[in-house]
């Protein structure tokens, strides 16, 4: 079993910047396919980007694609996910969660961390 912490959100106007960090604990990270996932008040929660075990594969959403960058040091046991040029929309509780296959359906992640939240103001 893995423990997931997010940190990194907060409140920022639009065209910052944030990086968002999951932590891992219990088992080592390697052995999973990490994903962010959002969700903004009174919406489902959305796929934003995920990463293979390696790290050498990573995949986002269309309305995060050339903003978002998610990375992983497997050293550290961590995850990351850069977001720049924020938007309003991007408003939501970001969630990283793990998976053993890398996937962009949140019901097929297993592990989940308890979400930041990222507010971005106009």
């Amino acid at each position: 079993q893995v423990q997931l912490v997010e940190s990194g959100g907060g409140l920022v106007q639009a065209g910052g910047s944030l990086r968002l960090s999951c932590a891992a604990s219990g088992r080592t990270l390697n052995n999973y396919c990490m994903g962010w996932f959002r969700q903004a008040p009174g919406t489902e929660r959305e796929f934003v980007s995920a990463i293979s075990r390696s790290g050498i594969s990573t995949y986002y959403a269309d309305s995060v694609k050339g903003r978002f960058t998610i990375s992983r040091d497997n050293a550290k046991n961590t995850v990351y996910l850069q977001i720049n040029r924020l938007k309003p929309e991007d408003t939501a509780v970001y969630y990283c969660a793990a998976t053993g296959v890398v996937t962009t359906h949140d019901h097929e992640y297993d592990y989940w961390g308890q979400g930041t939240q990222v507010t971005v103001s106009s």
